[in-house]
């Protein structure tokens, strides 16, 4: 899923170059031009896809949700479940080609929600069910 919405972005880019350049009378456009953005396109599909896998976590214990996401700097979150107040499953078109879901936790923190991407979607509608269950077995408000 990371790679193929990894090309898209990159043939997005060379499109919008190639079209916009000329059409708005930016730059006539040659071939040496495109090759570099052609390049770093490349490199930026096989490098960002396999360094998100490396660098995304997830785990759900009995008394809280633990994330990690980052690129230069990591991010460390940890979700305990009596701050839970929803948890949903989303699916984009990529998403749903390849068969997955991501799951969202909202929690009361002014950090925002908790983002679980790229899953089985077998898996997420599973972990939507047990993070409700498990919320809703914990006393408090969730404020």
């Amino acid at each position: 899923m990371w790679v193929t919405t990894a090309t898209i972005e990159a043939v997005a880019l060379v499109a919008l170059v190639v079209v916009l350049g000329p059409v708005l009378g930016l730059f006539d456009l040659r071939w040496w031009m495109i090759t570099p953005l052609v390049l770093l396109d490349a490199t930026y599909v096989a490098v960002v896809p396999a360094w998100r896998y490396r660098v995304h976590r997830w785990e759900v214990t009995e008394t809280a949700v633990y994330t990690q996401t980052g690129w230069w700097s990591r991010e460390r979150r940890v979700a305990p479940m009596s701050r839970i107040q929803t948890v949903d499953w989303n699916q984009g078109p990529v998403e749903r080609l390849f068969g997955l879901a991501n799951v969202t936790v909202t929690t009361a923190s002014a950090a925002g929600a908790l983002s679980v991407a790229g899953l089985d979607r077998r898996t997420a509608e599973q972990l939507v069910a047990e993070l409700t269950e498990k919320a809703d077995a914990v006393a408090g408000d969730a404020t």
